[in-house]
């Protein structure tokens, strides 16, 4: 199906206007009420809001039903489907550097003479920041630990060296290419179908070319509420897990104590904060937040490089990243052997990439509003190559240093982590100098992450339910904002950490098809695509050979 380019399409089931008609609308005094008419709120809001608050009721009057549903459907999950998660995500990997290093790769996300709105500092920045931050935290030195406690499949003997590479080998499988490339194929069909093809920023739009005019109906709209829900949910596990950090921070700074009380009242302050920030817009604050947080990841990361064990860090890096790539194939299809192996999977690999499933659209609308103007191989080395690399060398900075203080000395680091993971980081802070200095501004750049994650999230869910208008109005981003962080609250009250890590697991299912199927239908659309540049150079010759030049 090749759409037209001069037709800007409006929400799912809407009218459609041809470039002269919006013109004419345009000059008119009816003008804003023709966009708000193509790109306004409709059903998708109305279902998403009455499924969200049925849920947030559910989980008021029946907590112990609710939690025992979600953790049996998502045992269910695990066991029977979890394979399909690696599947899907590996099959990214390939599609996007077919299109990264085909002839595909020069096509502009944009017209042919758009260039990037924002400079290439800023644009990484804001990939690295407002997507992935409270994770940096959260998993940087504790997810090498757990793994180093209790190596992956019994794949090496606990606390040894051989644990120590293979904890690092694992870290970059869960948060590299798998991860990036999920996000990148969602941030290219979105990029394309939006400043392209002139098309709204909703999912079921960029699936026409394969499912037709069905997504026109019923089932465009379930697959736009299901964006929205995989949304919410996805990013409720990250503000759980920076309000579970943000109190450990507390608590070791000032001894407040890191109960659910003095986690809801976090969720609640940042709420507002982060809220206020959508508000400004993409260009201003969520813009900025991400460009400061890097520049204090980067001092955080460069302080623990310098004070702690730098040639031990060093030396595991190269032989960590070695090993990663050498048997990456075989750990990318790894699966479960017997329970046990199920349930630790369960609760890392799958869920990592669950996750990554949930927030695929998030992250997708994110990366394609902020990369306008940029061609797809710059899009591809950029959203694939450089979080991979710049992750990689923080779990090796982090996790390198907490794994070498469980070797060489008795800080009791390891058993801390297999207690409570969101007390890692800040225990690997406390046998570093300085120990006060560094925690209080480690809280201090969680609360950041923090606010520019819901911040982006609060943007995106707001063009999902404003008809993929990529410019959402006000009151919707408030709505979303304040939801976020109810939602937040509920799942803590339900079942803590676990019920956030359940909901991803859960809300990602009908993803890995959707996925799949954008894939194939951004494929469809790249080759009849009339300004492909080899189609170009092809009509140019022909032409050429015609008239005897």
């Amino acid at each position: 199906m090749n759409i037209d380019t001069n037709r800007n399409q409006g929400p799912v089931g809407g009218p459609t206007l041809t470039g002269g008609e919006l013109h004419h609308a345009s000059s008119s005094a009816d003008s804003k009420k023709v966009y708000q008419k193509l790109h306004g709120p409709g059903s998708v809001l109305a279902i998403s809001l009455l499924l969200v608050v049925a849920f947030v009721l559910w989980a008021a009057i029946a907590p112990e039903q609710l939690n025992g549903l979600m953790s049996g459907a998502s045992s269910w999950f695990a066991q029977y489907i979890g394979w399909s998660y690696l599947v899907v995500t590996l099959g990214c990997i390939f599609l996007m550097l077919f299109l990264g290093f085909s002839r595909y790769g020069g096509i502009r996300l944009g017209k042919d003479h758009d260039r990037p709105e924002f400079s290439t500092w800023a644009w990484i920045a804001m990939i690295l920041g407002a997507v992935m931050g409270i994770g940096l935290i959260s998993y940087g030195a504790a997810e090498p630990m757990s793994h180093f406690m209790d190596p992956p499949h019994n794949r090496a003997e606990p606390g040894t060296m051989d644990a120590a590479v293979l904890a690092l080998q694992f870290s970059y499988f869960d948060w590299g290419p798998n991860a990036w490339a999920l996000f990148g194929v969602f941030g290219l069909a979105i990029a394309y179908s939006t400043h392209r093809r002139g098309n709204s920023g909703l999912v079921s739009v960029m699936l026409r070319p394969i499912l037709g005019k069905s997504m026109d109906g019923v089932l465009g709209k379930t697959i736009d509420v299901f964006t929205v829900l995989a949304t919410l949910f996805g990013t409720t596990t990250s503000l759980g897990l920076g309000a579970s950090q943000i109190a450990e921070g507390f608590n070791r700074l000032f001894g407040i104590p890191t109960d659910i009380f003095v986690k809801i009242v976090i969720i609640a302050g940042v709420t507002i904060i982060f809220t206020l920030s959508a508000l400004s817009g993409v260009g201003k604050g969520i813009k900025w937040l991400s460009q400061g947080t890097m520049i204090g990841a980067a001092l955080i990361g460069i302080f623990v490089f310098i004070s702690g064990p730098s040639g031990f860090i060093s030396n595991i890096y190269f032989r960590s990243m070695g090993q990663f790539l050498a048997e990456f194939p075989a750990v990318a299809l790894l699966t479960p052997s017997n329970a046990e192996d199920l349930q630790w999977m369960q609760w890392w690999t799958y869920f990592m990439m669950a996750w990554w499933l949930s927030w695929g659209a998030f992250v997708g609308i994110f990366l394609a509003r902020i990369s306008k103007g940029r061609t797809i191989r710059e899009f591809v080395i950029a959203v694939m190559g450089v979080p991979s690399l710049v992750f990689s060398i923080w779990f090796s900075i982090f996790g390198g240093t907490s794994m070498h203080q469980e070797m060489h000395g008795s800080s009791g680091i390891g058993q801390a982590t297999l207690a409570d993971t969101n007390s890692t980081f800040f225990a690997m802070l406390a046998e570093l100098p300085l120990p006060a200095v560094t925690s209080a501004f480690t809280v201090i750049l969680v609360v950041l992450f923090f606010i520019t994650g819901a911040d982006s999230n609060t943007y995106v869910l707001g063009t999902l339910t404003s008809g993929g208008n990529m410019y959402p109005k006000r009151p919707i981003l408030t709505i979303w904002g304040l939801l976020t962080g109810v939602c937040a609250i509920v799942l803590l009250l339900v079942g803590g950490l676990e019920a956030l890590q359940q909901a991803a697991i859960l809300s990602a299912v009908p993803f890995t098809v959707i996925v799949t199927l954008l894939g194939m239908s951004l494929v469809k659309e790249l080759r009849n695509d009339t300004r492909l540049p080899l189609a170009a150079y092809k009509e140019k010759t022909a032409t050429g050979v015609r008239s005897g030049q």
